[in-house]
């Protein structure tokens, strides 16, 4: 089987933090590794932002990249990149024509748009996985939201006509069916998940030997793409208060960003979270560490006595699944697949987003309770393995792909979110 997967902006072979690399890169990587080694031939068709690039890159024995010319051969932001859309579906369509795939899943709205064009001209059938939807990201953005207005009918149609849709998490499955109407036969839900042979739990004090951070105070760590929706300014400002209220000196770890070197130029939220810290008084307690690659991470986050996520919404959130995997208790928002991942008081707390003084307390509630922590810390590892291995999410993801090669859509009725992620694993 031949699968030609989507993936205009996110490149899996993207360094990630930056502002357009996070957990889409690692969906697409990680679901095209998996496949492969079950035999299925992957080609992953993202563009060209690198006039360095070669045209194809194999990533592993059954998968490779296509770099598709459309638009520069450099950064363009992903708000900016439907004009180039046109030229992106004409050479994928020129592409698939000469091969024989045996269906396309799309990975964003504008991926899954050239996915519904190569079905209309080849007949060649798709599934999609949004990541973020349009009116969802509206109703939180609004004017901050710099996609043009097309997106909300572009996802209109794409709903219309995918073969199939694959929702992230219970909260992605109702917005799909509550703000876009759509056929509830179409829908399966499907988490995002960790590869065990990367994350792990690790002797703590040998990770943070391993990252060159010493010192008794306690470690939050955050981790992933640096925009201002992901709330990292409510994680500062949680930590000022974590200290003024509890008299908890913390240190703070920022990862992520485009570049090794932390860089208020190159990632101009980094400039803005350091002035955040500045007028709360911490700055000698908050390191932002820059870009990290994906073989650094699993000591960042075996290092960190608790993860802290707290975004204003997350369609699912990958890094608290690395976290837990890893035995991090986390602390995240009320929001996306965060509500689903972590178990309230089991494997860490929910608070809500923009809420500091909620996320001071439970702060100081988990790093004054050791054996709390350390019990939270094995039913992370327990409930990660057991839920989210990307081998558990390609068998569903493989399901979806037979179900569309059969032909049998309409006729399956859609699994429960209780299904997909079974909710008594603790």
């Amino acid at each position: 089987m031949r699968v030609a997967m989507i993936s205009e902006h996110a490149s899996p072979l993207a360094c990630l933090g930056g502002v357009d690399a996070g957990g889409q890169n690692i969906y697409v990587a990680q679901l095209a590794r998996q496949l492969a080694q079950r035999g299925w031939q992957v080609d992953i068709f993202t563009r060209r932002d690198d006039q360095l690039l070669p045209a194809e890159v194999r990533c592993c024995e059954g998968a490779r990249v296509i770099h598709v010319p459309a638009g520069p051969p450099r950064h363009v932001r992903k708000e900016d990149l439907l004009g180039h859309m046109g030229s992106f579906t004409e050479f994928t369509r020129d592409y698939c024509r000469r091969h024989n795939y045996d269906l396309a899943h799309a990975n964003f709205f504008m991926s899954a748009l050239v996915a519904a064009n190569l079905k209309q001209a080849l007949g060649l059938p798709f599934v999609v996985t949004f990541h973020a939807l349009g009116k969802v990201r509206r109703g939180h953005q609004k004017e901050a939201d710099a996609f043009p207005e097309e997106r909300l009918a572009i996802e209109e149609r794409i709903i219309r006509e995918a073969d199939l849709i694959i929702s992230e998490c219970p909260q992605d499955e109702e917005d799909l069916a509550s703000l876009y109407e759509a056929d509830p036969a179409k829908l399966r839900t499907i988490p995002c998940g960790f590869d065990p042979m990367e994350f792990a739990p690790m002797d703590r004090t040998e990770a943070r030997s391993h990252i060159g951070v010493g010192g008794p105070e306690p470690i939050i760590l955050q981790l992933g793409r640096l925009v201002p929706r992901k709330g990292v300014d409510n994680v500062i400002h949680g930590v000022a208060r974590l200290q003024r209220e509890y008299g908890i000196a913390a240190r703070l770890l920022v990862v992520g960003g485009d570049r090794r070197e932390p860089s208020p130029v190159a990632t101009p939220e980094i400039g803005r979270l350091m002035r955040i810290a500045a007028d709360e008084g911490i700055t000698d307690a908050v390191t932002f560490v820059g870009c990290r690659g994906r073989a650094e991470l699993r000591a960042y986050y075996a290092a960190a006595d608790v993860f802290v996520t707290t975004p204003w919404y997350e369609p699912f959130g990958i890094t608290p699944v690395e976290a837990m995997a890893c035995g991090t208790p986390v602390i995240g928002a009320t929001v996306g697949g965060i509500k689903t991942t972590v178990r309230e008081g089991r494997t860490g707390f929910l608070v809500p987003p923009n809420d500091p003084a909620a996320l001071a307390q439970r702060l100081a509630v988990l790093l004054l309770d050791p054996q709390l922590a350390a019990a939270m810390s094995r039913a992370s590892v327990r409930r990660a393995n057991a839920c989210y291995t990307w081998a558990k999410v390609t068998d569903q993801v493989e399901a979806v792909y037979e179900e569309v090669q059969s032909g049998s859509t309409t006729e399956r009725a859609p699994p429960s979110a209780n299904e997909m992620v079974p909710v008594t694993a603790r």
